[in-house]
């Protein structure tokens, strides 16, 4: 079956309130099927006046191939290909773990560390074997996240968000995701898996991130449209 067999069957909400933007859905689409990355945008969007949903909710089964070298290039492929099968204005993102020592690894292929068959405490063991014989100053790095949003009409928005902090040699925490137990930040003394969630959702590099979306989306939303 060719894309346009493959296309998810939806019906297309539009507002109708006499707004000022009258070909924005309703909803906003958050691309991705990782539930803890849901849940945190989920909260995170909060404040937009669309309502959120996913690709699970909205039956699309399809799956975008990630093969841009940069965190900026996949975000804009993930949400441009869920918003041409949707015809939902799309919310994707792509963010990662940039460890200096490794040379800016694992990076774009921080959900794909080790390769097939990792899990989320597989890859974390993988980084923290690759990082043994590092020093403990010389293992800083940066939780670095893209947000790209995509409209029906072909117009692309990107904002971005970065945490610095130190890879520690050990996890700790339970309220995260990804490598977040042993994302240790200095200033606070602790991991981003420590950290509440309404600390995390305000210091987090998706956080950062997702409050410049926020403000761009209520922008639009006013009447800015997409390219202003």
């Amino acid at each position: 079956m060719d894309h346009q067999g493959l296309r998810c069957i939806l019906k297309r909400d539009r507002i109708s309130s006499g707004g000022t933007v009258p070909n924005v859905p309703m909803r906003l689409l958050v691309a991705t099927r990782n539930p803890g990355k849901a849940t945190e945008f989920e909260r995170l969007l909060g404040e937009v006046p669309l309502e959120i949903t996913s690709l699970d909710e909205v039956g699309c089964r399809e799956e975008a191939e990630e093969t841009g070298d940069t965190f900026k290039e996949n975000a804009i492929i993930k949400a441009r290909f869920y918003c041409e099968r949707t015809g939902l204005v799309t919310l994707a993102d792509d963010s990662g773990l940039e460890v200096d020592a490794l040379g800016g690894e694992p990076g774009v292929r921080s959900a794909r560390y080790g390769g097939p068959g990792y899990t989320d405490e597989g890859r974390v063991d993988l980084l923290l074997r690759n990082l043994r014989d590092v020093a403990w100053e010389d293992r800083t790095g940066r939780f670095r996240c893209v947000i790209a949003i995509v409209w029906p009409e072909g117009d692309v928005n990107t904002v971005d968000g970065a945490v610095e902090g130190i890879v520690q040699h050990e996890p700790k925490g339970a309220n995260g995701f990804g490598y977040d137990p042993v994302f240790y930040l200095p200033h606070l003394g602790k991991t981003t898996a420590e950290l509440s969630l309404e600390d995390k959702n305000e210091l987090s590099h998706r956080g950062k991130a997702a409050k410049k979306a926020v403000t761009l989306l209520q922008r639009i939303l006013a009447g800015g449209g997409p390219g202003g």
